[in-house]
């Protein structure tokens, strides 16, 4: 460093992140990537200075599972709520699902979207693909510039309704995946098992039912059938939202032994058990859904020793109006991108109370960082080194909160987590070096401009398209 270069921000005082070890640095950022890691109090220039003593310093997180409703279904959310929600939480970068209305079945459906979004979004994005069940030939079309991934289901609900059901039609997408290059993803249950159980015993008529009767053996007989398909076909996979104990084993066992899987673990997941589901009901509906207090535990240990590959939000938000339908007519899914991180530190520091907030963190930055990062080919995303995008988070990791009505930046406007007290608060998050969240001494929040950009291969980023830019500058309270 020369003494008369000048950056266009310098972080002092944190104790950073990087995404391989932590330690106290000063970070300076030019042209919305980071430009040098500095000893604490090195002399250096900068148009604007933030103080963080006391403070960590994060990569901007990534949540590689949203439904941002986008197109179609922008009565539930749109983009502007849910990228206000996720950079309320520290999450820069976001994938999102195809399940919209129409589908992203072509790579012509991702310039639509990316066209819609473009001018709106605080994060940076991508899109999974998704799996036309009649159409497999369809994934031809994709290069890195739409989708490195795709998502088939294997079971549907309210908001999934291309299933696939055909054995011959999953080996076919199999062999397309291998030629593709894409990653599969999997929403791992087996609808055979659940049609077979509803006509022994009928679909679930109340909440004290919804467990056992969406069993983990839908999604324990899915998980062995694609793990003996990547045996055959040597095909990546990805299951996403797992949620029993017997599934995380299979899926550990089959890394272990060499296969190319991986899998996601869900907040709702660690946070919540069956029990709640009999008391909160429609509230925290999921699918797959929320298991046994075991499970929950085995979810954890994932977490904590690196079987997991990430986690995901899986926010799904809906209305109210349509959450308190009967049992058999209430979607499920829940928002979940705000909630996703202080979820995560707070569940890690009580179930790990002798870990220092290093060690805590360093786990959050792998399950939200380096591991999607490397998943999804998001190369300069995830870490704080020389070169990465400059997409930060400045955290107080000893802040107690809690999540009130108005704080909720969904636009749903409800969350399953009001009334829980967290601990790590996020203070400000940067996107590409400057600001678009920022909380100040009171409630208020103050968000920047929507310039997020639609990511393309290996995560470098493109210009946004269009215009009708909807400003979210301001300081509000939702």
């Amino acid at each position: 460093m020369t003494p008369t270069e000048t950056f266009d921000l310098l972080i002092r005082g944190a104790r950073v992140v990087t995404g391989s070890d932590v330690r106290w640095l000063d970070v300076a950022v030019s042209g919305g990537r980071v430009a040098r890691l500095l000893e604490p109090g090195a002399e250096a220039v900068a148009d604007t200075t933030i103080t963080a003593r006391g403070r960590y310093l994060l990569p901007g997180l990534i949540d590689s599972h949203v439904h941002f409703r986008t197109p179609g279904l922008t009565h539930k959310e749109d983009w502007a709520h849910g990228s206000r929600a996720a950079v309320a939480g520290g999450v820069t970068t976001v994938i999102d699902m195809p399940n919209t209305q129409p589908p992203l079945f072509d790579p012509s459906d991702a310039h639509d979207k990316h066209a819609e979004i473009a001018g709106t979004s605080l994060v940076d994005y991508r899109f999974h693909a998704g799996v036309d069940p009649s159409g497999l030939r369809r994934l031809e079309g994709f290069t890195p510039r739409e989708a490195t991934s795709a998502k088939a289901f294997l079971a549907g609900h309210h908001t999934a309704p291309n299933v696939l059901r055909d054995a011959g039609a999953l080996e076919e997408l199999f062999r397309r995946g291998a030629d593709s290059g894409l990653r599969l993803l999997f929403h791992a249950e087996d609808s055979e098992v659940f049609e077979l159980l509803d006509q022994w015993h009928g679909a679930p008529g109340s909440y004290r039912d919804y467990e056992r009767l969406r069993p983990r053996s839908g999604g324990v007989v899915a998980v062995a059938k694609l793990i003996e398909l990547v045996r055959g076909y040597g095909t990546p996979i990805h299951v996403l939202h797992v949620s029993s104990r017997e599934e995380a084993d299979l899926l550990s066992a089959a890394r272990a032994a060499g296969l190319p899987v991986s899998f996601e673990v869900t907040a709702h997941h660690l946070s919540f058990t069956a029990e709640d589901t009999r008391r909160m009901g429609a509230r925290i509906r999921l699918s797959p859904a929320i298991r046994d207090r075991t499970d929950q535990d085995r979810l954890w240990a994932a977490v904590i020793d690196g079987e997991a590959s990430c986690m995901g939000s899986d926010h799904a938000p809906h209305e109210l109006s349509d959450k308190v339908r009967s049992p058999e007519d209430a979607p499920p899914g829940l928002p979940g991108v705000q909630e996703l991180f202080p979820a995560l530190l707070t569940g890690l520091r009580r179930r790990l109370p002798e870990w220092g907030t290093d060690e805590l963190l360093r786990v959050a930055v792998r399950l939200l960082g380096t591991g999607p990062a490397g998943l999804f080919g998001l190369e300069r995303k995830g870490r704080i080194e020389p070169g990465a995008d400059a997409d930060l988070v400045v955290l107080d990791p000893e802040a107690n909160w809690m999540l009130e009505d108005e704080g909720v930046r969904s636009r749903c406007g409800w969350s399953a987590y009001q009334g829980w007290t967290f601990t790590g608060r996020v203070e400000r998050t940067i996107r590409a070096g400057r600001t678009v969240f920022h909380r100040d001494q009171g409630e208020a929040a103050w968000f920047g401009e929507p310039d997020g950009v639609w990511l393309g291969e290996a995560g470098a980023k493109e210009s946004p398209v269009g215009s009708g830019t909807a400003s979210l500058v301001g300081s509000e309270r939702r």
